[in-house]
Order: C-alpha cells, then sequence, then structure tokens
C-alpha cells in the first residue's frame, strides 16, 4: 500500500516517486508523454533514488522517444465517418455539407465540419482546428478566475500552443501559461488539472515536496486526474 509521494528532478528529468510495502525499486514510463514513476521501498533514500535512475537514463529516454513518436492518434484524414473527440466525448465526422464560409458544430453524435465546395482535407482541418482552440480558449478564463483567487497567484496571460510532449507549461519570468490545444479533446476535469497544476508553479517552480502539499491541499484528486490524461494519445504530430 502506497502511504507517501514525492517528485524529484534527475537529470532535467521529473520523476514521479511512490513509496510503498515492496522489497525492490520499480521504474515505469508512461504514454502518452513518457512520465517517469519510481515505486520504491519505505526508507528508500532519495540518493538511491536517484542513483537507480541515472543508471537507467538511456533505457528511459529510449522509451519517452519510442512513446513520442508511436503512442499517437493515427492520422486523420479528415472524411466523413472518423471517429474525433470533443471534451472527452466521441463523434462521428461529417465533412459531407459544404458552405459559403466555414463552420463547425457538435450535434448529437456528430460533428459537423461545414466548408466552402472544393475545400481538400487540409483546409478541413484547419477548420476544425481553429475551432478547438476556440473551444479551449471560451474554457479557460472561468478556470482561471476560480483557481487564481484559490492559490493566490495571477499569470499575465495564457496561450495555446501545440506542444508534441507536453499538454501545459507554465513560463515563470513572464508568467504564462502554456495550453496544448489538444486539451480540448479530452474531458474537462483534465483541462482544470492542467490549469491548477501550471498555477501552482506561480507559488513553486519545482515540483518537490511543497508543490505536491499545494496540489493535494486545492485539488485533492489530482493524481486521477492526470493519470487519467496521461492515458490518452496526444494528437498525430502533424497536426
Amino acid at each position: 500500500m502506497s502511504t507517501a509521494s514525492g517528485y524529484l528532478t534527475v537529470a532535467g528529468l521529473g520523476v514521479d516517486v511512490v513509496y510503498k510495502d515492496i522489497k525492490n525499486m520499480h521504474i515505469s514510463v508512461y504514454p502518452p508523454v513518457g512520465r517517469v514513476r519510481v515505486a520504491a521501498p519505505h526508507r528508500t533514500t532519495e540518493d538511491a533514488i536517484r542513483l537507480a535512475v541515472v543508471q537507467r537514463l538511456s533505457w528511459i529516454k529510449r522509451q519517452q522517444a519510442q512513446f513520442q513518436n508511436a503512442d499517437r492518434q493515427t492520422e486523420r484524414k479528415m472524411v466523413s465517418g472518423e471517429t474525433h473527440f470533443v471534451w472527452g466525448q466521441r463523434y462521428l465526422l461529417d465533412v459531407s455539407k459544404s458552405s459559403g464560409a466555414f463552420a463547425v458544430e457538435t450535434k448529437g453524435n456528430t460533428l459537423w465540419v461545414v466548408t466552402p465546395s472544393g475545400t481538400d482535407a487540409a483546409g478541413r482541418f484547419g477548420a476544425l482546428d481553429r475551432w478547438y482552440r476556440r473551444e479551449l480558449k471560451a474554457a479557460v478564463p472561468v478556470l482561471l478566475e476560480k483557481w487564481q483567487s484559490i492559490l493566490g497567484v495571477e499569470a499575465d496571460k495564457f496561450v495555446v500552443r501545440r506542444m508534441k510532449t507536453k499538454w501545459g507549461t507554465c513560463v515563470t519570468t513572464s508568467r504564462t501559461i502554456w495550453l496544448n490545444p489538444e486539451l480540448s479533446k479530452k474531458e474537462p476535469r483534465c483541462l482544470e488539472y492542467i490549469v491548477v497544476h501550471e498555477l501552482a508553479h506561480l507559488r513553486e517552480r519545482g515540483h518537490g515536496e511543497l508543490f505536491v502539499a499545494l496540489m493535494d491541499q486545492v485539488l485533492p484528486d489530482w493524481r486521477a486526474r492526470r493519470d487519467e490524461l496521461n492515458e490518452a494519445p496526444l494528437g498525430h504530430e502533424e497536426w
């Protein structure tokens, strides 16, 4: 049974540490972004954990590279009948309608992408990508208003930026939060976790004990939300 957890940075890698009633240390790398997790026996020293991670650094980086290259959604062709996700819900794409203007909407279990006649797959994807970004940009201000007050911090701005290996990041020097537009495809609770996580970095820059304690205090189920998000693949990297 796990009784404690923490976070270390080893050779530039963030490492989740969970202490358990086990005899041997186990290192795991999880998709989609290569999160590193160490399960360690109680009373294992931090130095011992760091040494174990360093000794397996080459293997860890190979695993992360495989995830970054392989564990992504298959490339979408932007044709009717494909499956697409919006805020964690599954929709079937329909591109059969044309109009003089671009329009995207969900209705029932259908995701309609309406484009001018003659628009190719790249044009349809562009319309959908812009719509995903607008969805995300509309959802974030409400979360910022709620959580900035709770955490007692304030971000100067947020930007939506596609990232190959991260759902979000916080640039503390400019007090800017970057959010991956892929978040608009995931459950809203996952977006909330990322917003809270990045805002928390305005109080605690690293992922040490103080950061973990802060997350435990303000969002007790953050680990479950994180794991839910990390079980979902990032989009095809050409998107």
